[in-house]
């Protein structure tokens, strides 16, 4: 099958369409989104221009899933899934801040303790953790949401003195931040694998809050597998992980971090193959369901399309 990277769709209602890194979000009628996950992949907050075939009904479908399996936890803005790579919802108005959750010191939060720091968003830090290693309990580090360019960390203070979020709000998000991520911990303990860090996005209709956007996918998290985690840990191994980390990693081996004036790698033929299939095992691990790739007669855009049209006239 061939990476979908672009849309370019005109429904009744719409008002307007908002590309993200990954999704097309098409707004209808102010009321509805209709988000189609393509198959792009980024990395470093770059965009790279090749797909990832089957990338986004893995995201798509691993999302959907635990929408539906945290609802009692917090409303979620989800109400269909029509086709693999789409879900129509409700529209919210966004937090500007992203709940980013730890239950493990690696990935960035590694590589600003190795530079010296022991304190990220606020969150003082201990001397002498090893990577990988485990909090005594999850910490939540959040980020600004920027619309294009770089996430940036900032603590819980400063999210409340610049009124990007109120304190009853942001104390409800760090409420809902804890108990997703201890759901979805228990839910990947059952599969043999360990939910290191995720990140929520929440917003609001009226007063009410929902969780929004994907929740516990390789693109919003960081999965080890549990066999084998404590060896590893205690030899200082790499942990075998399913997520986008192997990407960032193959990506620096290149020489490029994201920084001015590096040059971005191409994604060969070989890396391509094995992210899909990297992305796909997570799926079927996380799930404990195989894979079912979608019949690949006539035009994927064409079926994204109908489905699309048919599920917004059904509301």
């Amino acid at each position: 099958m061939e990476a979908i990277t672009k849309t370019n769709f005109s429904f009744h209602g719409q008002i307007n369409k908002y590309e993200g890194k990954v999704r097309d979000v098409y707004n209808i009628n102010n009321e509805y989104l209709a988000i189609v996950v393509t198959d792009r992949v980024s990395a470093f907050d770059f965009v790279f221009p090749k797909g990832i075939p089957f990338k986004g009904q893995v995201l798509n479908q691993v999302a959907s899933l635990f929408l539906d399996k945290t609802q009692d936890i917090v409303p979620n803005w989800k109400l269909v899934t029509p086709d693999p790579m789409v879900t129509i919802g409700r529209r919210c108005e966004p937090f500007k801040v992203e709940m980013v959750v730890r239950g493990y010191i690696c990935g960035s939060a590694w590589r600003l303790y190795q530079n010296g720091s022991r304190e990220i968003c606020g969150v003082k830090l201990k001397d002498g953790l090893k990577e990988n290693e485990r909090f005594v309990s999850p910490i939540i580090t959040p980020t600004t949401k920027a619309d294009i360019g770089h996430d940036e960390n900032i603590s819980k203070e400063e999210i409340i003195r610049q009124g990007l979020v109120s304190k009853k709000d942001y104390e409800q998000l760090e409420d809902y931040t804890l108990k997703l991520f201890k759901r979805g911990t228990d839910i990947a303990k059952e599969q043999g694998l360990i939910l290191v860090d995720t990140k929520y996005e929440f917003g609001k209709v009226g007063d009410k809050i929902f969780l929004i956007d994907e929740i516990h996918t390789p693109d919003s998290s960081r999965y080890f597998y549990s066999e084998g985690y404590e060896e590893r840990f205690i030899r200082g191994e790499k942990q075998r992980q399913l997520s986008k980390e192997f990407l960032r990693e193959w990506l620096m081996q290149n020489g490029f971090s994201g920084k001015t004036g590096e040059k971005m790698p191409e994604l060969t033929d070989e890396i391509v193959k094995n992210v899909s299939q990297r992305y796909i095992e997570l799926f079927e691990h996380i799930t404990g369901n195989n894979f079912i790739k979608p019949e690949t007669n006539g035009n994927v855009l064409e079926r994204i399309e109908n489905n699309i049209t048919k599920a917004l006239n059904s509301l």
